[in-house]
């Protein structure tokens, strides 16, 4: 079973009981953490693929240490001009470790699919019946009026 989580602007393939290094969260050491923007999940059976995220779905985390990545060294140089600079910088990472990947349960949900639509079709029913109604009546309407015009024109002519 592996998930596609979104973790502090980085897309990661995490499965349980495995350990990542991912930008620092603001969590303390051995704190718990869930993550709740799950990109895709399989449980081996199936794949889910989120649009854009899987709904029910949620990472649970465990913070393991703070600590800072190897040393980037960033060196500038332009030749003839005596231009050099050179920068390191270290970035701040959190390591965790994936303690539990929970999946929704199916049976609920499709309990709560089931009675949507039979209110949405009582709502429909309602509507329709009374638009059926009102729609003989201008009819009616249209009928008296043109039987109007029919006999001023008569009158008119005599």
């Amino acid at each position: 079973m592996y998930a596609v989580v979104h973790i502090a602007g980085q897309q990661l393939k995490v499965e349980e009981k495995a350990k990542y290094y991912v930008p620092k969260l603001d969590a303390d050491v051995n704190k718990s953490v869930t993550f709740d923007n799950v990109l895709l999940f399989s449980d081996g059976k199936s794949t889910t693929i989120g649009t854009p995220s899987v709904k029910g779905i949620q990472v649970k985390a465990k913070v393991l240490e703070h600590l800072k990545d190897d040393k980037v060294i960033v060196f500038k140089k332009k030749r003839r001009k005596s231009y050099r600079v050179k920068n390191g910088h270290r970035q701040q990472l959190s390591q965790i470790e994936i303690t539990k990947i929970s999946k929704p349960a199916a049976k609920k949900a499709s309990a709560k699919t089931e009675e949507a639509p039979k209110e949405k079709n009582v709502a429909a029913e309602k509507k329709a019946s009374t638009s059926k109604k009102a729609a003989p009546k201008t009819e009616v309407k249209a009928k008296t009026a043109s039987k109007k015009s029919e006999t001023s024109k008569d009158k008119g002519d005599k």
